[in-house]
């Protein structure tokens, strides 16, 4: 049975009308128009559907979106503020960090959760931070590039 309830959604709440088994994924996407998580494997393996929930990377094809109600959810399309990117996606620019674009913003979101929580992290601790999001273009070097140089303030 549908039911409305109030997300907070990129620092807004918003109301809107879900099933007890409507995946976060799902909401975001068909409910809200926030099309950046993407469907891949259904099954978190991809990491596409990465979100951040509470300040934690987590992936939306697994969580139901009842879990979510109460929690800050952030998407891609959160990070723009007032026409400015986020140095992440700065960076990501800047250093080519991506081909087809599919897990472009899961892998940015990654980042983010990881330079929210430890704002200088070693290489071996960025690549560790993108365990759980495929990416099937880059080879992850430039990824790792981007997101280390915006931790060093490069951008």
């Amino acid at each position: 049975m549908k039911r409305p309830t109030k997300l907070r959604v990129n620092g807004q709440d918003v109301e809107v009308w879900i099933e007890p088994d409507d995946l976060l994924l799902d909401v975001l996407r068909e409910k809200l128009g926030l099309t950046g998580a993407r469907r891949g494997c259904e099954t978190s393996y991809c990491g596409a559907c990465s979100v951040i929930l509470e300040d934690k990377l987590v992936h939306s094809c697994l969580v139901l979106a009842w879990s979510a109600i109460g929690q800050e959810i952030t998407t891609i399309e959160g990070l723009e503020v007032g026409g400015k990117l986020h140095p992440l996606q700065e960076a990501f620019i800047q250093y080519g960090a991506f081909q087809c674009g599919y897990c472009t913003p899961a892998m940015i979101l990654a980042g983010k959760a990881l330079l929210d929580e430890n704002p200088h992290p070693t290489e071996e601790e960025v690549k560790k931070s993108l365990d759980g999001n495929l990416c099937r273009c880059t080879g992850y070097q430039r990824i790792i590039q981007a997101i280390s140089a915006a931790a060093a303030g490069k951008i």
